[in-house]
């Protein structure tokens, strides 16, 4: 009896055992399964955020779950890491299509324009109005609203205006309002006038092909300028870097500022501010953004009065010790000649844009270098100078080849300590100059 109790014991236990081994085998896949239905978005992005985004869209869709939304935040915010950084420290702010991410300005530059704002209007902290009529993802909106006791941001993408209700209320923009409405059509109402007005035409045209052009951008700015300068008492404009300054000075009236807007060298936009009562030149400033912000600033009047001095080919082979190289935005505004004036410094030629001096130059708006040796083009020459070096950074100017072609002829890889100018000098010679970092 007692061996047949034991038996029936063990069975029992042997059962139960079984049963729990069963029971947790099916409980874990629906406690999973529970998780991943209740997942919301939000759980979802913060989760994911770090992954590539490629990999997640071909992942099988979780039920209850915005995919295409969550992806479009995960991207937004991978690049908001880099391109505006302090938003992508705001927890919840939404993020618009990728297009948009593209083409929203960086944090850089909607802080630069600020800084605009904030001379033009130094009696307007905390007080007067402000309105963005192409809002875009709103990110110049964002700074330059701060700035105000009022602003309304204009957008006609009804998507684009639900986003920036979202994020304005949680960057904390007290004043602000969001108007879903074509900006032709707003600034043709009956609205209040205000301090300063802000446009970012659209550069595409009903293709998506970009365009450069006023004429072709929405709005026409310069069909609206009257209206403009009748509603705003200054109005901002940011065009394409593209666009020939010339041109634009010509059709555009009031013009008292012309901001060229480089980033870490690379020229990314140009913007004019006009003022209803400015009847003369315009001040030019060629900025570049980066770690230390390098503005360059000079009058028309000097503009036009500098004289271009270009080296001999005796004093650019013989007595230069030093080169340099403006940043892109001197150049794209034309100041190349205001360096001869500014930093007694000579051209090599008239199209190379590098200078050379005899003794070092201090805050020079560029790149500067010490000049080791130079030489042509020859193949004996080249090997003599070259001798050792089996990597550098090479720049052309006003030379026939490219980087690429340049560097498969030395066969030499990049980087390095060694600088090579290959360029055109005075008597139109090429020539290859050797250089190392200076200042």
């Amino acid at each position: 009896m007692s061996k047949s109790r034991a038996l029936a014991g063990q069975n029992s236990r042997v059962g139960a055992q079984k049963i729990n081994k069963v029971w947790h085998g099916l409980c874990v896949p629906m406690l999973i399964c529970i998780f991943v239905l209740v997942m919301t978005n939000e759980e979802y992005i913060l989760l994911h955020r770090r992954d590539d985004v490629r990999t997640l869209a071909l992942r099988r869709a979780e039920e209850g779950l915005d995919v295409k939304w969550c992806l479009q935040q995960i991207e937004g915010w991978q690049k908001a890491c880099e391109k505006l950084p302090r938003w992508s420290q705001v927890d919840g702010l939404w993020y618009p299509p990728a297009l948009s991410m593209e083409q929203c300005s960086s944090e850089l530059t909607a802080r630069y324009k600020a800084t605009i704002v904030s001379r033009l209007f130094p009696e307007c902290s905390g007080r007067g109005c402000f309105a963005d009529l192409t809002g875009g993802y709103g990110i110049d909106f964002s700074y330059m609203a701060s700035l105000f006791a009022s602003s309304v941001y204009v957008e006609r993408n009804a998507e684009l205006c639900r986003i920036a209700e979202h994020n304005f209320h949680l960057l904390d923009l007290v004043g602000s309002s969001v108007v879903c409405a074509d900006s032709t059509e707003f600034l043709h109402q009956d609205i209040t006038p205000c301090d300063l007005i802000y446009l970012d035409p659209a550069r595409r045209d009903d293709v998506g092909r970009k365009t450069v052009a006023i004429a072709d951008c929405t709005p026409d700015v310069v069909q609206l300028q009257d209206r403009l300068l009748e509603v705003g008492t200054c109005v901002m404009l940011k065009l394409s870097p593209m666009l020939d300054i010339s041109a634009a000075l010509s059709v555009l009236r009031h013009v008292c500022e012309v901001h060229v807007v480089s980033v870490k060298g690379e020229c990314k936009e140009l913007l004019f501010v006009l003022d209803k009562i400015h009847e003369g030149q315009p001040v030019y400033y060629a900025v570049n953004l980066g770690p230390s912000d390098d503005v360059f600033t000079c009058t028309h009047e000097e503009k036009n009065r500098a004289l271009l001095r270009v080296a001999s080919e005796h004093e650019a082979s013989a007595c230069a010790t030093y080169i340099y190289e403006p940043h892109a935005s001197i150049l794209k505004a034309g100041l190349q000649d205001v360096l001869c004036e500014r930093y007694a410094v000579e051209k090599l030629h008239p199209m190379s844009n590098l200078f050379v001096s005899s003794s070092p130059v201090q805050h020079f708006p560029g790149r500067g270098f010490e000049i080791v040796a130079s030489c042509g083009f020859g193949k004996k020459e080249l090997r003599a100078m070259l001798a050792g070096v089996t990597k550098a950074n090479i720049t052309v100017r006003n030379f026939p080849a490219s980087v690429a072609e340049l560097r498969k002829k030395l066969r030499l890889a990049e980087g390095g300590d060694v600088y090579l100018f290959a360029t055109t000098v005075a008597d139109g010679s090429h020539r290859l100059i050797r250089c190392i970092k200076h200042g």
